[in-house]
């Protein structure tokens, strides 16, 4: 199992891997040629991240603008996910924001979507964005 942390400076290399990995193959429909190591530190600056660990490895993250309590990543590395790695991601998050949480979900990305509800969000609005329609998403009590 897991053990959720919050984000530690040596994770960096390993969170930066993770982020440009996952993202190319969560978004393999779009221009994936821009994507790069260094996209992490630009996407999370100032927000709270935690990261799930195993064997003092990290397998995944959830990082949070605290200002409005608004998840703008949640990604697991492939190999670890259906594990609960994501479920207790998002528990360890509801530990530090306050409710209502949001969160934006591409409507293409239906994997993701799905766990979402499955966990208690719902859908609040749907919006246009320069990647598609996307899923503005609301969590109003604990996860399920």
């Amino acid at each position: 199992m897991a053990t959720i942390k919050a984000y530690r400076d040596i994770d960096l290399q390993h969170l930066r891997k993770l982020f440009l990995e996952e993202r190319k193959r969560t978004f393999a429909d779009q221009d994936i040629s821009e994507f790069k190591l260094e996209d992490f530190d630009k996407q999370t600056q100032g927000e709270y991240i935690l990261t799930a660990i195993i064997d003092d490895i990290p397998v995944g993250f959830i990082s949070i603008w605290m200002p409005n309590n608004f998840i703008h990543h949640l990604y697991v590395d492939t190999k670890h996910q259906g594990k609960n790695i994501g479920t207790a991601l998002l528990k360890a998050a509801t530990k530090k924001a306050a409710f209502p949480i949001t969160l934006k979900c591409l409507a293409s990305n239906t994997k993701a979507a799905d766990f979402y509800v499955r966990k208690g969000f719902t859908e609040k609005s749907r919006g246009h964005s320069s990647n598609g329609i996307y899923i503005l998403f609301e969590l109003t009590k604990e996860i399920k």
